[in-house]
Formats: structure tokens, C-alpha cells, sequence
């Protein structure tokens, strides 16, 4: 990353430049951002397919309200129209923007925000037509009594489904990137002292991922293989009392979404299916505010008595 010392008006200019391999120069790049004064440019060495871009994901972390991210090119960003409107998304949620030096799109601009529309009613259509397309083809195979999917794992052959899995792999570890600061956080308070299903507990019930927990489990251990997350995440929890899971779930919710009320709580242990502490299934405000008192005295941490 080269920092840069000149300052914008209305908040960072943060600049992001990728190319294809490590033998590539990307001073091109870093001149055209630094002419337009970005504060910090971060680089990457990654291929345009590649769905691991951890440097892009760290930067979607880090970024902060009022910043603006910038490419010189929108292909330097994003692999298709889907995840540049991925990107944009994640930067909107953060308060951050996004401009393209050679492109038309810049979302703190009325004409910028017209050609984003634009880009996602082409993607939308795209999709549908892939789709309708799809559709069509399978509709004409069973005709000619030919079956869909891969020949290899029907026939369950070992090397398909090694490759197959590998590809579901890397489709989800791109989404637990980009939303790394959405869960990664809730993983640190709990682990290792709480168990995987608590902290998937935990992270289903406040998050936009679905996880299972061998799915959470295996993520994490990844990521610490690539030294972005502590080791000690992975080591083994200690024993827990009978009702210490009630008392870890609701004071995660209750860190995660701090804005919930008693009652919206109880509402969503009822939806997850949880039983009280005494085995009922209907949940009132007053246990899961003894669950966060509890919480609180085992933890040392205040807990609002919003109702």
C-alpha cells in the first residue's frame, strides 16, 4: 500500500489497483490515483476470474463513511456487472462511494447513480435471459431423453466431485469476505469458549449468510492457514452447563443486533425454535433479560433493560 499525504475535501480518496500476475507493473495505475489524490492506494496481484481477492476485502473492511473508493478502470474492481453491484452494495452499507476514472460511474454524482441503474437493469436482464436460456435447454435435452447436470458426478466419479467442491468452496469463501466484518467479530467474542453451533447460533439469527456449523468451522480454519484470522479460534471449547448455550445466544444477539428489544429477542428465539430455560416454548421479555443479566455478570459487560 503507498500512502499518499494530500487530502479530499469531502473524505478519503482510497484507491484500489489489481493486475493479473505477480510479473505485471501496476505504476500505471498508481500514477492516474495518485494524480487524483488518493490518500492510500491499496494493490493486488490477482487474475480477473479470481474469486479470492483478499486484498479487496480487507479494503471493503477497513473503508470508513464518507470515503470514496477508486478504480482507474471498472474491470481493475470487479469480474462481471453482478459483483461490481456487489462492491457498490457493500460500499452503500458502509456510508462509503465509489468512482471509476475511465468509466461513467461515480455514485456521488446524479449522472454516476443514472449509469449504476443502468448496469443493474442490464445485470438483472442478463440474468433472466441466462436463465430463460437455461430453462430452454434443459426443457430440449429431456426431450432427446438426455439428462442434465455433469456426466462426471453422476456417474459419482472422484476427480468431479473433488472439482465440483472446490468450486462451491471458493463461491463461498468470496461472500464470507466480502462480509468479513459482518461476522468475523462475533466469531472472535465466542470462540474458543463457546461452542461452533452457539457461535452459528449466534451468527443465523443477527446475519445475511446461512451457516452450518462444519461450514463455519472449516472457513475459520482456512482463514488462519492464510494467517487472517488468531489460530487459537479453533481450539477446543470448554464444558458448558446445561443452559450456558441460552445465555451465550442471547447475549450474542444481543452484542450483535444492540438495538433489538426484549421482546423482538424473545420473538426470534421463538423462530429459532429454542426452549426456555424451564422447557417452554413461548418466550417472555423477563427470562431473556435474566439471560442477559447473566450474560453481563458472567462477561463484566453492561446490558441495556430496553423493553
Amino acid at each position: 500500500m503507498v500512502s499518499i499525504t494530500k487530502k479530499h475535501a469531502g473524505g478519503r480518496l482510497v484507491g484500489y489497483a489489481r493486475v493479473s500476475t505477480e510479473e505485471q507493473e501496476t505504476d500505471p495505475q498508481l500514477d492516474e490515483l495518485r494524480s487524483i489524490g488518493c490518500e492510500a492506494i491499496h494493490e493486488e496481484h490477482a487474475s480477473g476470474a479470481d474469486r479470492g481477492r483478499p486484498v479487496l476485502a480487507q479494503l471493503l473492511s477497513d473503508i470508513e463513511p464518507g470515503d470514496t473508493l477508486v478504480v482507474v478502470r471498472l474491470d481493475r474492481l470487479a469480474r462481471s456487472v453482478t459483483h461490481l453491484l456487489q462492491v457498490i452494495e457493500r460500499l452503500e452499507e458502509k456510508g462509503a462511494h465509489f468512482r471509476s476514472l475511465r468509466d461513467p460511474i461515480d455514485t456521488t454524482t446524479p449522472q454516476g447513480m443514472f449509469s449504476l441503474q443502468v448496469l443493474g437493469a442490464v445485470a438483472q436482464l442478463e440474468r433472466a435471459l441466462i436463465s430463460e436460456r437455461t430453462k430452454a435447454g434443459l426443457r430440449s435435452a429431456r426431450a432427446r431423453g438426455r439428462l442434465g447436470g455433469n456426466p462426471g458426478l453422476r456417474a459419482r466419479d472422484p476427480e468431479a466431485i473433488r472439482a465440483a467442491s472446490h468450486a462451491r468452496n471458493k463461491v463461498h469463501l468470496d461472500g464470507v469476505l466480502a462480509h468479513l466484518d459482518d461476522w468475523l467479530p462475533a466469531v472472535r467474542r465466542l470462540r474458543p469458549g463457546r461452542p461452533w453451533g452457539d457461535v452459528v447460533r449466534v451468527l443465523n439469527s443477527t446475519g445475511s449468510i446461512r451457516w452450518t456449523t462444519e461450514r463455519l468451522r472449516r472457513t475459520v480454519r482456512r482463514l488462519a492457514r492464510e494467517g487472517m484470522v488468531e489460530r487459537n479460534l479453533l481450539d477446543r471449547s470448554p464444558r458448558r452447563k446445561a443452559n450456558d448455550h441460552l445465555i451465550v445466544l442471547v447475549g450474542g444477539i444481543a452484542t450483535a443486533a444492540p438495538d433489538m428489544t426484549l421482546q423482538q429477542i424473545a420473538n426470534q428465539l421463538e423462530a429459532m425454535r429454542e426452549r426456555t430455560p424451564r422447557g417452554g416454548t413461548r418466550w417472555h421479555p423477563s427470562s431473556v433479560k435474566n439471560l442477559l443479566r447473566q450474560a453481563a455478570q458472567t462477561n463484566g459487560a453492561k446490558i441495556s433493560d430496553q423493553s
